[in-house]
């Protein structure tokens, strides 16, 4: 009795405790979280199971409603319409980016270091960096088994298909974080789809209030998407790679991530893209040597794999009826599934890289677009693809396991791994894993601190975000989430509906930038070739 009645007091104390949000125009939103808490402490046990897995069917309903047909064409849509748009960006500018990233690491400093020794910014190859971190995660490993075994061999060229359009929407999403992006009272760039949705939606007559409205609505699940598919989820695959393959129990593992975000996340921006610029190009380095390894070592099956990507894409029938072992393929399928999981592992269309990319040091919006937009290409283009195509010429696409099912998910890419290599395949695949998923939880903590400003309208309560996530790390490394992984999906997906609503809106801004930096370019082009002109006469004596 003094026990419940000890816990009415706490939650009648927390029931005062209010989430305020406040919008440009003054108005407040209030959120009643531990009022709810206090109801749901309050249910029986059974009451409480009950309401579990009814909240647990609903989720599975709305989940596939948000992420159904609608939603996938208009991922997809928005990025061929911005790809007309810019007269296929992607393309026309290829040599121009692949310079300024990969070729900019070794000649341009501007890409690597500041501008200015105390701005509070970050470098414009940091910022990819960290956009790469929280993109490159499980569903790069994990995803494109599962896109597989949904959709067959075929489902990888549709994720090529969805990242090749899917650069021009990331692209657009970036340019608009820096477009719209202003500095708070710490020096510190702050940007996203939340100040495009409410500065530049908002802008437009009467649509001040939607874009305001829709600015929180985003930072809210984007907020939850942070704990949800950019920590604990994340969290738990480490947790269960590393008790399967090295025998460590989740909870020390739970203790040693808390640990290590914990330093890495109270350092802020700054820290998190130090880390970051080491990890990911480290990480992924080490994951496509292997990978290319296996596809080397199984050289002979290339050929066919490849066959079967593009044969399975269109005509699944024209390969034994489209059945790989235990595996059925429709077009449909392939098609459905390739797309669903291309954008999951890119997450092009979710306005979550725009945050990032508003940090960088930069004079130019576009310039900074098209850096940035190339973390789909990595993401999709070159890592999925390693995973994709190893699993479809290792021959172990449709095989079962000792108990007749299906090989699918992490067991899958870890048999395509190990069938050349032996056991060394299942420690890159744990190890692919945890360098993936971890990289994760630090890019998304910076997208949920963002997210958590915007709301409270201030940095000043960006520490207490910073201890929350890190302690939710071992709630997710120690915890079954097969609601919390269902929970995040849906989140993802309302993160970009309005994002997506914005992007066709300001459609006609990303065009005149698009247009404007083309003269830019140009410029630059002749005074390069006026200045090398004139270096040639001093040295000639004229």
């Amino acid at each position: 009795m003094r026990k419940i009645f000890s816990c009415d007091i706490f939650f009648r104390m927390l029931y005062w405790v209010k989430i305020k949000t406040k919008y440009r125009s003054g108005n407040y939103v209030s959120v009643d979280i531990f009022g709810c808490l206090r109801f749901f402490f309050y249910l029986k046990t059974e009451r409480r199971m009950y309401m579990v897995e009814f909240i647990t069917n609903v989720n599975s309903a709305v989940n596939g409603f948000v992420w159904g047909v609608p939603m996938l064409v208009l991922l997809v849509g928005t990025g061929i319409l911005m790809t007309i748009l810019t007269k296929f960006f992607q393309l026309s500018h290829l040599g121009h980016w692949f310079k300024n990233t990969v070729g900019g690491i070794f000649h341009d400093k501007h890409v690597t270091k500041h501008t200015e020794a105390g701005d509070q910014s970050i470098s414009q190859f940091q910022s990819l960096c960290t956009a790469l971190a929280a993109t490159i995660g499980t569903g790069n490993i994990v995803g494109v088994a599962s896109a597989l075994v949904a959709g067959g061999p075929g489902a990888i060229f549709w994720m090529w298909v969805v990242a090749f359009f899917g650069m021009m929407t990331n692209y657009s999403e970036n340019v608009l974080g820096i477009y719209y992006r202003r500095r708070n009272s710490r020096g510190e760039w702050s940007g996203g789809a939340m100040y495009y949705l409410k500065d530049g939606l908002g802008s437009y007559k009467g649509c001040k209030q939607i874009g305001a409205v829709l600015a929180v609505l985003f930072s809210a699940f984007c907020l939850l998407a942070s704990f949800g598919i950019g920590n604990m989820t994340q969290a738990n695959s480490i947790s269960g790679a590393v008790q399967t393959v090295f025998g460590v129990p989740v909870e020390v593992c739970g203790v040693i991530l808390t640990v290590l975000s914990l330093i890495i996340i109270l350092g802020g921006i700054k820290t998190i893209s130090k880390v970051s610029s080491v990890v990911v190009p480290g990480m992924a380095v080490f994951y496509i040597i292997a990978g290319f390894i296996c596809i080397l070592i199984n050289i002979q099956n290339v050929p066919h794999g490849l066959y079967m990507i593009f044969m399975m894409a269109f005509n699944p029938q024209a390969i034994g009826g489209g059945v790989l072992g235990t595996i059925t393929v429709t077009v449909m399928n392939s098609m459905r599934y390739g797309v669903a999981r291309g954008c999951f592992s890119n997450e092009a269309g979710l306005g979550s890289a725009a945050i990032t990319a508003a940090a960088a040091t930069t004079d130019d919006p576009v310039r900074q677009g098209y850096i940035n937009m190339t973390g789909t290409f990595w993401d999709t283009i070159v890592v999925c693809s390693i995973t994709g195509l190893t699993i479809a010429s290792s021959g172990v696409l449709g095989t079962t396991d000792a108990s007749g099912a299906p090989l699918k998910g992490i067991a899958l890419t870890m048999a395509a791994f190990s069938t050349q290599i032996g056991i060394i395949g299942t420690y890159i695949v744990a190890i692919g894993i945890i360098l993936f998923a971890y990289s994760t939880i630090i890019g998304w903590e910076y997208h949920g601190e963002k997210a958590w400003e915007y709301l409270f309208g201030t940095h000043k309560f960006n520490m207490v975000y910073r201890i929350i996530f890190s302690l939710v790390v071992y709630v997710g490394a120690t915890q079954t989430l097969d609601l919390v992984w269902n929970l995040s999906d849906i989140a993802n997906a309302l993160m970009a509906i309005p994002n997506l609503i914005s992007l066709l809106v300001l459609s006609p801004v990303i065009k005149e930038e698009v247009v404007r930096f083309q003269a830019v370019l140009e410029r630059e082009k002749a005074e390069k070739a006026a200045a090398k002109e004139a270096a040639i006469e001093e040295r000639a004596g004229i």
